[in-house]
């Protein structure tokens, strides 16, 4: 219960962002808070990441719904007692919905946060966004933590391990 609760609050606080950049925020405007760093900028996405496949909505509706029964299934299974796992994904979900969200209601997706990192114009992003990096990151994280638990284990009764 305690990860659904994550995803929940990324939710909220993805759709809260949002609504706030919609109703206060004309699109195109930007609010400079660190100059030539980030700026807050009401931009729309039609498509997915950096904008690619515009227009393809059904498609993201069907890739979106089985990523959120895969998340919820391995949440259930896998997530027992790693909680890194279990936050990785309660991530993710919740950045997936928040995104799906958007599309279903608004037919594209709410981005705000505007960057310069080293000079780039990085894509612009929201708190779903964000909430999908981070959960990937720690995803791989925890994955690479798995692979070397099970050398460990491997080498330890092989008794092949030197140091």
């Amino acid at each position: 219960m305690f990860y659904y609760l994550i995803a929940i609050f990324v939710i909220l606080l993805d759709q809260f962002t949002k609504w706030l950049i919609v109703s206060k925020m004309y699109f195109g405007e930007s609010i400079t808070i660190i100059e030539n760093v980030l700026y807050i900028t009401s931009h729309r996405n039609r498509g997915a990441a950096w904008g690619i496949l515009q227009g393809q909505m059904w498609l993201f509706y069907v890739i979106t719904l089985v990523v959120i029964v895969a998340i919820m299934y391995y949440l259930r299974k896998a997530a027992k007692g790693k909680i890194l796992l279990g936050v990785s994904l309660s991530l993710m979900l919740g950045g997936a919905i928040g995104n799906f969200i958007d599309r279903v209601l608004r037919k594209e997706v709410v981005d705000f946060i505007h960057t310069y990192i080293f000079g780039y114009n990085f894509p612009v992003f929201n708190i779903a966004d964000s909430s999908l990096v981070i959960g990937v990151i720690l995803l791989m994280i925890q994955m690479l933590l798995d692979e070397r638990g099970s050398k460990e284990k491997s080498y330890g009764e092989n008794g092949t391990h030197h140091s």
